[in-house]
């Protein structure tokens, strides 16, 4: 008969936003103690009102946790609360070593940014584990998320059961690092592939072709990214709640220079990603959903991106 895994201790959750707080709200329904804090109340108060057990500080959430989940929006905001919460865990242990204490940063965070911040927590006697994911807000609430992993063997085998029981797949990339390398190159190819499918069909538009008829035919002959494959149909709708801004993506972008200057590696893709991302904030388009890129390439282009339905014949 097959071992039961271990069963998972106290939980702590810092950073209850779109993916932070579905994720969260799933533990929770799972059964599980966690102690949750965010910088806002409101957010505290509907995983409390849920089973969640409310703290009012990152150090609280460390005194009461055994593991914490951690979801910011950036590198920053990662090593403020990693700092906030190494210190209260080692003032709640006293002498005692941290073996049994365990952050787990889901932010997208840049990889040395994750090294340093693993390195003193290491020292301490605590272990940090990256798991950057995708799949949005949807995929946070239903599970459907892929987490990316860095760290220890050890301590990653620890906590990738759970991690299995919020998405539909886990990782192991290498080290602690490589699980954000492993993030932003996704986020590379998933933002250029989308950026580049609209450039084409400003292009077309721009010339007097159908869209419709275009991306038939791009599809047809293999020539499509994974935009015209499964978003382009959502061209129309402008306007959603964020789900990932446009200013995120600008800020994913920069750490994929910043990670690609690190290693040697010119990205000019990349770069010219960057450039793009942030004439969409320069906009005013910073606080959109990504999916409103197209407005970008729109105001870039001077020219409207319309698809007609499938069934609808071309005008004229």
């Amino acid at each position: 008969m097959a071992e039961s895994a271990p069963p998972v201790p106290r939980l702590g959750f810092v950073g209850l936003g779109n993916i932070g707080g579905g994720i969260c709200a799933n533990l929770v329904a799972d059964g599980h103690e966690v102690s949750v804090y965010d910088l806002d109340p409101a957010r505290v108060d509907a995983l409390a009102q849920a089973g969640a057990h409310p703290a009012r500080s990152v150090a609280e959430v460390a005194d009461a946790a055994a593991w914490t989940f951690v979801s910011v929006p950036s590198p920053a905001d990662m090593e403020a609360v990693a700092a906030e919460w190494l210190d209260a865990a080692v003032v709640a242990a006293g002498p005692a070593v941290l073996a049994d204490k365990i952050l787990v940063d889901l932010t997208t965070n840049a990889p040395a940014v994750v090294r340093a911040v693993g390195s003193r927590i290491e020292a301490a006697g605590a272990a940090l584990v990256e798991a950057p994911v995708t799949g949005g807000a949807v995929g946070a609430r239903n599970r459907q998320l892929v987490f990316i992993v860095g760290g220890d063997e050890r301590v990653v085998s620890q906590v990738e059961p759970l991690l299995g029981t919020l998405g539909r797949a886990v990782f192991r990339m290498g080290p602690l690092g490589s699980g954000n390398v492993g993030k932003l190159v996704n986020s590379l190819l998933a933002f250029t592939t989308m950026w580049v499918s609209l450039e084409g069909m400003a292009l077309a538009a721009k010339s007097g072709v159908d869209l419709r008829t275009l991306v038939e035919m791009v599809r047809t002959s293999g020539g499509a990214a994974s935009y015209l494959d499964r978003r382009v149909e959502e061209i129309a709708t402008r306007g959603r709640p964020a789900a990932f801004s446009l200013d995120l993506a600008a800020k994913d972008a920069g750490l994929m220079l910043d990670a690609g200057r690190d290693t040697g590696v010119p990205l000019p893709v990349a770069s010219a990603l960057h450039q793009m991302l942030s004439f969409a904030r320069a906009q005013g388009l910073g606080g959109r959903d990504i999916s409103d890129l197209v407005e970008v390439a729109e105001r870039a282009a001077q020219v409207e991106l319309v698809l007609r339905p499938p069934e609808a014949p071309p005008e004229g």
